[in-house]
């Protein structure tokens, strides 16, 4: 039960109880995101794959440039909620100093997961043992791909951008990190990934294995291992991106150990890495807040991101 409250951010927000947390997370993030298409130009829904969970939505420069940096933002939501639906309501602060902001689709659990066990009795006849494993459309090792792919979709689309930033948070942050793990030779492209702001995520998926959370993703230890980015630092590259790994005063205490030693273990690898704890705020509003020029974070975010 310890470990279960652990992993459940609502439970530690002083501001107002677990379900009304939450709720008022969905309210704001989908209001901020309505604001934010009513205000800017935006091309929604842009496919970069044929999977359902597969698109993009854009929100473009308030002032047309041929080159302009891109913020691609990352939701969280447990790996199992929420979407780029309502993931641009932190796109105001950027489009008008000339930032495009990008929502990343991805299929979420538990969308047409099927049971292994069952998957393997039903095709065992009819498959061939040597073929390499597909993952399902919600699974952990497909939504860690599908991000990868959206960015070289991007980069390949867009030829103008100038420079990726990296923007997650809970669970995108997760993926944003593995993002920074990625071996780019089995791509057709190399996103040019200059900056990664990692917000309240987890680092280490084991821990989660045994709490309700694994309850849709029906993840195994393997699976766990093999996409937990602190299993997967890399030593820095020579023109390896700067990371800003943010965490809030009110996130539960395993979240804040797991932002702490992700960084470090960053760090020990020779990246340049910030750890930002910031004072007031939870697991929720830590990123609702991105939508306001005053916010710390979009200010940090700024001095992070040219034009920001």
């Amino acid at each position: 039960q310890a470990l279960e409250d652990h992993y459940s951010p609502s439970r530690w927000s002083p501001r107002l109880d677990r379900d009304t947390v939450i709720d008022a997370h969905l309210a704001v993030t989908a209001a901020g995101t309505e604001r934010a298409r009513a205000s800017a130009q935006t091309l929604l829904h842009v496919p970069y794959g044929t999977g359902d969970g597969e698109k993009l939505d854009i929100y473009f420069p308030t002032e047309p440039s041929e080159t302009f940096p891109v913020l691609v933002y990352i939701h969280g939501g447990y790996w199992q909620c929420l979407s780029k639906d309502d993931s641009g309501f932190a796109a105001p602060p950027l489009v008008s100093r000339g930032v495009a902001l990008v929502a990343v689709g991805y299929d979420i659990a538990p969308k047409g997961r099927c049971c292994p066990a069952e998957a393997a009795a039903a095709g065992a006849a009819r498959r061939p043992p040597a073929l390499p494993f597909v993952p399902w459309p919600g699974h952990m090792d497909a939504m860690v791909l599908q991000v990868r792919r959206s960015l070289v979709f991007l980069v390949e689309r867009y030829p103008g951008i100038r420079g990726i930033y990296l923007c997650g948070h809970s669970a995108g942050a997760h993926l944003a990190a593995m993002v920074l793990s990625t071996d780019w030779t089995e791509f057709q492209a190399v996103p040019d990934i200059k900056g990664a702001v990692l917000v309240s995520g987890l680092y280490d998926l084991e821990p989660i294995l045994h709490t309700y959370v694994n309850d849709a993703l029906n993840m195994s230890r393997e699976v766990a291992q093999r996409n937990s980015p602190m299993r997967h630092v890399t030593p820095a590259a020579p023109a390896a991106c700067e990371v800003l790994v943010a965490v809030a005063q009110h996130d539960s205490p395993e979240f804040r150990r797991q932002s702490q030693e992700y960084s470090q273990a960053l760090r020990a690898a020779g990246w340049s890495v910030s750890l930002l704890d910031l004072a007031g705020v939870d697991h929720f509003d830590i990123i609702e807040r991105l939508s306001e020029d005053s916010y710390l974070l979009t200010q940090v975010g700024r001095r992070a991101v040219p034009r920001w």
